[in-house]
């Protein structure tokens, strides 16, 4: 199913995609590869084979589905792997709806952009092409989102005397998971098997009453349950400075008609 385009003139530039199935990364690809300026990578919906496809085909601009692999939103790991294994590739995620948490998660992962899939398609091809010169494509409202989420102090309800429902260790792991840190990184940074970060994980969502690691990173910045609507006027917001992992951030942003 791979394919790998030539690489033509130096106008051009590579990009992968990779949905949430087979059908739909194929129309995807299709319905980009109009454009003379993208050569298209199409990869199975995996996030195995999508690694595989970086090695090989070095992309500048990676554009995977957040709903990727066997778990439901385990396109961020993934982001996460392809940042780590090839730094110089930009990640756009598709997000289902633009809903807070799933924002931030995206950013916090380490993309360059998110792309909701109630937007107008052509607009996606906008977004990869700002992604590519080194912009950053969300929303004014998407944006703000993330600046209040990174803005605010690192647990401030987990930190209150008394008041914490979680025991020493499992604060442990929900700072590592602020940081935007894997089950793996977890394990290595507080010296745990993968095994018992998953059973600490699960004593969380049950103790937090929620079901996901992006709602405890909310529940633990103060921002659980706010989801910005998206911006009525369209437009976006594609220049500013994003690290993934810095709490606080400076951001300088400006709005351009799309």
């Amino acid at each position: 199913m791979a394919h790998l385009a030539p690489f033509p003139d130096q106008d051009r530039f590579r990009v992968l995609a990779a949905d949430s199935t087979s059908m739909s990364t194929q129309l995807l690809v299709e319905a980009l590869s109009r454009d003379p300026q993208f050569d298209m990578i199409e990869s199975p919906s995996s996030a195995s084979a999508v690694l595989h496809l970086l090695k090989r085909s070095d992309p500048h601009v990676a554009v995977v589905s957040a709903n990727l692999g066997e778990n439901r939103g385990g396109g961020y790991d993934l982001v996460r792997e392809i940042r780590s294994q090839s730094p110089a590739t930009r990640v756009i995620v598709l997000l289902d709806a633009s809903e807070g948490g799933s924002v931030v998660e995206a950013f916090r992962a380490g993309a360059q952009g998110v792309f909701c899939r109630t937007e107008p398609f052509r607009l996606l091809g906008k977004c990869i092409q700002c992604v590519h010169q080194g912009q950053i494509w969300a929303s004014s409202s998407e944006l703000q989102t993330v600046l209040d989420a990174f803005a605010r102090p690192a647990l401030p309800r987990l930190q209150a005397k008394g008041n914490s429902p979680l025991s020493a260790r499992e604060t442990d792991v929900v700072c590592c998971l602020v940081e935007g840190l894997t089950n793996r990184e977890i394990s290595q940074r507080l010296n745990l098997t993968e095994h018992t970060v998953k059973n600490y994980l699960f004593r969380i969502f049950e103790k937090l009453g929620v079901s996901s690691r992006v709602e405890v990173v909310l529940y633990a910045l103060g921002q659980r349950g706010a989801h910005p609507p998206l911006a009525s006027n369209g437009r976006r917001s594609q220049s500013a400075a994003l690290p993934p992992r810095s709490v606080p951030i400076s951001v300088s942003a400006r709005k351009t008609a799309t």
